[in-house]
């Protein structure tokens, strides 16, 4: 869900080949650099299931390169590039999916190729990032699985009121590993020569696919960076409308001033517990500040005055603990302590979450998900994981294959993550280490930083976590740490070294607390 974020809150292994001959992967572009680049259709065969109902190249001047749908954004000073655009359809179903590869000049390509996931229900890159990718050298791809813009969920329901099983599944899988395939032969066919490397790059939707990508399909990439990842699908996003149905139940909507109120309060209690006052919560899992104690105080907003009651209290202590059955029955995260409750605790839904809820889950479009009660919302949260667990569930911890290929996998996940509850990534995490033999074994391929006070996608453009990946897949050099700039309550920047799981950050007793060598990581048992 990468950029929507901001904007919405202010299967079966296929094959591929290009005919023509593959050439040896060798690293750089001097073997490339000779002959200028020749934009022109190729010939692609089909991955197995499906059928190709076009191919086209242009070439495109480069220059400033504008974002399309609801994200927008722009990249300037592109290098000129040759767009190939390869449609597919898996016949009988009536889908139509595009995946468009972006090819820059044989003297600018690097040898690498990059693949990009989607945001919320776009299933892939609005072309910043394929542009972005390009400047710094890689042939780039992405697909649309025939899907619509990032807040474009007509598609889930056919004409019949059923389930398009066709695009789901696109959605869900397959057109990600169609693209790794079809991305991976156009560059073959217009270079004359294989990526050296291939990664694949995507956040919260993007995120998800990464994941699927590395259990599904464990010999697409080299590397996969998949942050703020929106796993545990059928789970999740199911419970992120837990917010909407405690005020409803409990018939206390608390205001925007009054949630700030409790998290400033949170802040305040649990700051210091990496031994600075900062403004993070460096641990949030050790943060049990009681929102009961805020009983009482007065509250000033937009020139009133607020008393903070029980139920207020209560709301909140909810929000924070997580989804559970009428019998007290655990069924997911709640909200991280310290994240913005403005996401998912508004006037109105969330749109992921309501979007899903009616219409692939109720199979309601009409449904008010503000008036459900915890009766209808255990029902349905049950149901999204009887139906859609092996569809889109994406939490299959069984990483061995990945392992074995050699792959490497990169994550990082705010603790103040205001739309995926972060413990469901480090669930996820814990599960790979149970099932692969502990935490050592999984660190040699599967890398998580839970980062303090991040929010969702919150370290999109730094660019620290790609090079920490290229730099695992091509020189062996596996990230301790990584660099990154984060940004307190008070609205101050901070340098830190992020701490890889399950270390966490601590003061080292002296120092500027805005320099990263003021502080170090220990292992939580001694923090």
């Amino acid at each position: 869900m990468r950029r929507l974020l901001t904007v919405l809150a202010a299967g079966v292994p296929l094959a591929a080949a290009v005919y023509l001959p593959t050439a040896s992967a060798d690293t750089g572009s001097s073997a490339s650099a000779s002959a200028p680049l020749k934009c022109s259709s190729v010939p692609v065969k089909a991955p197995a299931g499906t059928r190709v109902e076009s191919v086209t190249a242009v070439s495109r001047p480069g220059g400033t390169v504008k974002g399309t749908g609801v994200l927008g954004g722009s990249v300037d000073n592109v290098p000129s590039y040759c767009e190939v655009t390869v449609t597919l359809t898996h016949p009988g179903q009536g889908d139509h999916a595009k995946v468009r590869t972006w090819l820059p000049e044989k003297a600018g390509w690097s040898g690498r190729f990059q693949a990009f996931g989607g945001a919320a229900w776009a299933a892939g890159d609005n072309n910043p990032g394929l542009a972005n990718a390009v400047k710094q050298g890689y042939a780039a791809a992405t697909t649309d699985a025939g899907v619509g813009d990032a807040i474009d969920s007509s598609w889930a329901l056919n004409s019949k009121g059923k389930v398009n099983t066709a695009l789901l599944k696109n959605f869900a899988d397959r057109s990600q590993h169609e693209t790794a395939i079809v991305g991976k032969a156009v560059v073959d066919a217009i270079y004359g020569k294989a990526p050296s490397y291939s990664y694949f790059n995507g956040c919260s939707t993007g995120g998800r696919q990464g994941y699927v990508e590395a259990q599904r399909h464990p010999d697409d990439y080299d590397g996969i960076l998949a942050n703020s990842p929106a796993i545990n699908w059928d789970d999740y996003v199911p419970a992120t409308l837990w917010p909407q149905v405690v005020m409803n139940e409990e018939k206390t909507r608390p205001t925007d001033c009054e949630f700030t109120a409790f998290n400033q309060a949170a802040l305040r209690a649990c700051d210091t517990l990496d031994g600075a006052k900062d403004g993070l919560i460096s641990d949030a899992t050790r943060c049990d500040f009681d929102p009961r104690r805020l009983i009482g105080t007065k509250v000033e907003c937009e020139g009133k005055t607020d008393t903070i009651t029980a139920a207020d209290a209560n709301v909140v202590r909810k929000i924070w603990d997580g989804p559970r059955t009428t019998s007290g029955k655990k069924l997911w995260y709640g909200l991280p302590i310290g994240a913005d409750f403005k996401g998912l605790a508004g006037a109105t839904s969330f749109q992921v979450p309501d979007d899903w809820t009616k219409k692939w889950v109720a199979k309601q479009p009409d449904l008010d998900t503000t008036k459900l009660t915890y009766e209808q919302f255990t029902k349905l949260f049950k149901k999204s994981q009887a139906e859609y667990d092996r569809v889109i569930g994406s939490d299959d911890p069984d990483l061995s294959a990945f392992r074995k290929s050699g792959g490497k996998l990169l994550t990082y996940h705010g603790q103040s993550d205001q739309y995926i509850p972060t413990a469901g990534t480090v669930d996820y995490r814990e599960r790979v280490e149970h099932r692969l033999g502990g935490s050592h074994r999984v660190d040699d391929f599967y890398r998580l930083f839970v980062v303090p006070g991040l929010v969702h996608c919150g370290l999109a453009g730094q660019g620290n976590d790609l090079t920490a990946l290229t730099k695992w897949v091509e020189q062996g050099k596996a990230p301790q740490t990584l660099p990154a700039t984060l940004t307190n309550a008070s609205g101050q920047q901070l340098d830190r070294d992020l701490c890889r799981y399950p270390l966490v950050s601590r003061y080292n007793g002296h120092g500027d607390i805005a320099d990263a060598d003021s502080f170090r990581c220990v292992s939580p048992h001694r923090h």
